[in-house]
């Protein structure tokens, strides 16, 4: 039985102040087990792991990005936050390449101990400069719903200022996915962010599905962030000098 899963879904952005702006993009995300890559790549058709196809999944678009083991990649950093790596298992939410091409503007990984409970969550952000951060969560208590807040550490969008607060809201993943980032500043919630999705198999049948649904998909994710961003810079809003230069930074919140 494969545990991974496809999810078809929105994306969706409200941004308040200083100006009204919003978008809603229909997408479909990837939910993988890491066990599972090398069976997938099997058992799939029109899928490859570290392989050029009609869709893909490359471990150098994750992790280090240097190709080396997203699953010791999770390892080594809940030893650092000393979070029990025993027996666990890991799974990735993304976007999938498509004919090799991939921008994952917010991957998520879900860790499970052997009764199935979240004990962990890695959210890793990237932006359109090349650089990425993530931030580790502990999970305390295992349930439906997971919250947890951070203040904003990675220069995302030029037109946000760095000085916020993140509130995450996730549905643990089942028939339904969902992740919410709600941004404040010192004064009000700035942005209102989402993606959800509806589950089906990991097979031929519903992966060609969700392409047929969304061909273009990676392409258009990237096109849309600068078309969404020439829109904010066209209704005046300030642009924002990214201040520090990284690549890849990691930071744990709990």
């Amino acid at each position: 039985m494969i545990n991974s899963s496809i999810y078809n879904g929105q994306v969706i952005h409200k941004r308040f102040k200083p100006k009204v702006h919003s978008f809603k993009y229909n997408v479909f995300s990837l939910l993988i087990d890491l066990s599972e890559l090398n069976t997938l790549d099997k058992k799939v058709n029109f899928f490859s792991y570290n392989k050029i196809n009609l869709i893909s999944f490359y471990d150098k678009d994750h992790g280090e990005r240097d190709g080396s083991s997203l699953i010791d990649w999770v390892h080594n950093n809940l030893n650092k936050n000393n979070i029990s790596t025993q027996d666990i298992k890991i799974k990735i939410l993304c976007y999938p390449r498509i004919f090799g091409f991939v921008f994952n503007p917010l991957s998520v990984f879900y860790v499970y101990n052997l009764n199935n409970q979240l004990i962990s969550i890695l959210k890793k952000e990237k932006n359109t400069f090349g650089e990425q951060h993530t931030y580790i969560f502990r999970v305390e208590k295992d349930g439906n719903l997971i919250q947890n807040n951070c203040t904003k550490k990675f220069h995302v969008s030029p037109f946000i200022e760095m000085d916020c607060n993140y509130f995450f809201r996730l549905l643990k993943p089942g028939n339904k996915i969902s992740v919410i980032i709600d941004q404040y500043d010192s004064q009000d919630k700035i942005l209102y962010a989402s993606q959800d999705g509806t589950r089906t198999d990991f097979n031929t049948k519903y992966l060609l599905k969700s392409y047929l649904k969304h061909p273009i998909m990676t392409f258009k994710i990237i096109l849309a962030i600068h078309y969404e961003a020439f829109k904010l810079w066209t209704k005046g809003i300030k642009f924002i000098k990214k201040r520090i230069k990284i690549k890849n930074n990691i930071t744990i919140e709990n």
